[in-house]
């Protein structure tokens, strides 16, 4: 089932899939993932940066990572080299952000990983969540992470017809690589979507997509003569 989103690469970010058979499995060892990573490397802020950027505690800037001013960190981040933290981001915590990847004037991060070259380029919200290699989320495509109810049991997903409870009561969902979303997408709590599809604006999706799918929703507008 892996595979139906990821194609794992070189870069050190892909070790979190050591292990994994499910997508969201890595979700679970976020946290402690990058407070290894951080360990092992050292926390660390460029000294070249830009006025007005908060960086809180326990986080990892590497060289070459672009941050704009007014830009947001809270603690336990990583952000590799190439990375883009544009103006107005806000990196709530417990996010690595690996190479490339950008994120962009007010979207917020919260628990996500974002994998290399994946884009929350503007107004998106993602948390609890994992953005595959080259994900682009349109202007304020926002993926809601809790249940509507509330409830505090784990969010269930199916799957081939097999229900799995993946035992995450926070879960925004899993973009495979190379997936499109137009503006204004909403997403439920626990969507999965394979690797290459794209989502035609507007649209709200939940349960599981397969790969190379084209998820369109069309709107019927009615032409009314003005009086």
């Amino acid at each position: 089932m892996l595979t139906d989103y990821f194609d794992l690469g070189d870069e050190s970010v892909y070790a979190i899939f050591e292990g994994a058979t499910l997508p969201w499995e890595p979700l679970h060892r976020l946290k402690d993932f990058i407070r290894e990573t951080i360990s092992a490397r050292g926390p660390r802020v460029p000294a070249d940066m830009p006025g007005g950027v908060h960086v809180d505690v326990n986080v990892f800037i590497a060289d070459g990572a672009h941050i704009d001013p007014g830009v947001f960190i809270g603690p336990n981040t990583v952000i590799e080299a190439g990375a883009e933290l544009r103006f107005g981001a806000y990196i709530r915590g417990d996010a690595y952000i690996a190479e490339g990847a950008v994120v962009g004037h007010d979207s917020e991060l919260k628990h996500a990983l974002l994998l290399p070259h994946a884009k929350a380029a503007h107004f998106a919200y993602v948390g609890d969540a994992i953005l595959g290699r080259d994900v682009n989320l349109g202007a304020g495509v926002k993926m809601a992470n809790v249940r509507v109810d509330r409830s505090k049991d784990g969010i269930k997903v199916r799957v081939n017809g097999e229900v799995h409870d993946t035992g995450l009561r926070k879960f925004g969902g899993i973009l495979g690589d190379g997936v499109s979303l137009g503006c204004n997408s909403v997403t439920s709590p626990g969507v999965l979507i394979g690797k290459h599809t794209i989502g035609y604006p507007l649209a709200s999706l939940q349960g599981t997509y397969p790969p190379n799918t084209v998820l369109q929703m069309k709107q019927q507008i009615r032409q009314i003569p003005r009086r």
